[in-house]
């Protein structure tokens, strides 16, 4: 159906593109850019990096059902490798990142997502090292935008930024240096404009830092040097400033707290610790925008965890609003919704608050079956989670908590879903699953 109605929108861009009247040439000219910005959108697609549209995790143009089977199960497919890293939509084209465990064999591979028939795969040796037994050789989300996809991996030895082209040719390679932190890499790129954009904050203070990196070439247009001391696995936003409008790229880190930074030129704006520097926490959540602030999280293991509600301008900086340090997730990623702000933690606890002083609505468990390692997403009335052992958690997304549904896919699943096209493509350590909306 989906095809259908894309077939039925081009038609219909290429018949209004040819009966424009030739006698009226502005109106014509005119009609035409809007035809050349309706054809590139039916190509374009809302889900380019980890969590989708800057971060968010939400997608609000499709409905999908709470409770799944068969018939909302449109393919299912065996993957070439294994790895925890999330997918990204581009068209009707799949990308995401595998990898063989033992070997540290890299493997980008390209799927369909009309039928899930896997176009291409390519192989690095890209070597094996230490890392924490629920990271994986493929943790890592590709960024993708009109003509290439990007894949990020490391290793005590290098750090690999790599583009392909949608057909898996080469475009480049860059070797960023060695990765230092026990935990393995687990750092996702984002496109900015003609930039890709990586946090490489690492343990040793002389290797982190912020980079951006020319998306044609790979040259390495500016370097933010960091002294963070933990390595961080969380993927920057964009924020508009509300002074000036114009944009910045936010990052957030155990010991930096969070900084600002222009994307033209690296110039930091501002850069404020605000998590407990007597604990050693580390920033594996993305931050997210909603409304005029930044939410960003912070934490390890036992140890307390950080939710920091930031507003940022340009003559002032950042200023805290407020903090939430109850029931905060570790790894999971925070969402806004229905203008409510939701923490799914790792134990699967889930918190409701009012965004704009961080007022506890309701906090409820989700008897899932393990721990949980992605972040959950969301069609914007419903918020879906997986858990480690694949149970997937349905919630409403509303001041009152109200547990929709729980689907289990039996096997382990450290991943978040991606939306795009009417699809839900939700990644297991060997399956990839497409699940239909409406």
């Amino acid at each position: 159906m989906n095809d259908l109605r894309s077939n039925r929108a081009r038609k219909s861009v290429d018949v209004q593109c040819r009966i424009a009247p030739r006698s009226y040439e502005r109106g014509y000219i005119v009609l035409l850019a809007a035809c050349l910005v309706m054809s590139a959108s039916l190509h374009a697609s809302d889900w380019t990096r980890f969590r989708g549209p800057n971060g968010s995790g939400v997608a609000e143009s499709v409905d999908f059902p709470a409770e799944w089977d068969d018939s909302v199960t449109a393919w299912k497919i065996e993957l070439p490798g294994t790895g925890h890293g999330s997918p990204v939509v581009w068209g009707d084209r799949i990308f995401l990142l595998c990898g063989d465990e033992e070997e540290g064999t890299r493997m980008p591979v390209c799927v369909s997502a009309r039928d899930g028939k896997i176009l291409w795969q390519k192989e690095w040796e890209a070597g094996n090292s230490k890392r924490h037994r629920f990271n994986s050789v493929a943790s890592t989300t590709p960024a993708v935008d009109e003509g290439k996809v990007y894949f990020s991996w490391g290793n005590k030895d290098q750090l690999t930024l790599l583009a392909l082209t949608h057909d898996g040719e080469k475009v480049w390679e860059e070797d960023l240096g060695p990765v230092s932190g026990g935990h393995g890499f687990g750092a996702s790129p984002m496109v900015y404009d003609e930039l890709i954009i990586l946090n490489n904050d690492q343990e040793k203070v002389e290797n982190g830092s912020l980079l951006a990196l020319d998306r044609d070439t790979g040259r390495k247009k500016w370097e933010v040097e960091r002294h963070a001391q933990r390595i961080s696995y969380s993927t920057p936003c964009v924020f508009k400033l509300p002074d000036t409008g114009r944009e910045v790229l936010v990052f957030t880190n155990w010991t930096h707290g969070f900084t600002a930074v222009d994307p033209k030129n690296g110039k930091v704006i501002d850069d404020k610790s605000a998590f407990d520097q007597e604990a050693k926490e580390r920033a594996i959540s993305s931050p997210i925008v909603f409304g005029d602030m930044i939410m960003g999280t912070c934490g390890f293991t036992n140890y307390p965890k950080h939710a920091i509600a930031m507003r940022l301008t340009e003559k002032g900086g950042f200023e805290e609003v407020w903090r939430v340090e109850r029931s905060i997730p570790h790894i999971p990623s925070p969402i806004y919704v229905n203008n409510l702000m939701f923490f799914w933690d790792d134990a699967g606890i889930v918190t409701c608050l009012k965004p704009d002083d961080g007022e506890v609505i309701w906090r409820e468990r989700v008897a899932g079956k393990g721990e949980v390692f992605g972040s959950p997403v969301s069609d914007g009335e419903k918020i879906f989670c997986a858990d480690e052992e694949g149970m997937v958690s349905v919630i409403a997304a509303s001041d009152k908590f109200e547990l929709l549904a729980q689907n289990d896919l039996g096997e382990v699943c450290r991943t978040t879903p991606a939306i795009d096209g009417g699809m839900m493509y939700l990644r297991t350590f060997n399956h990839l699953y497409a699940i239909r909306g409406e």
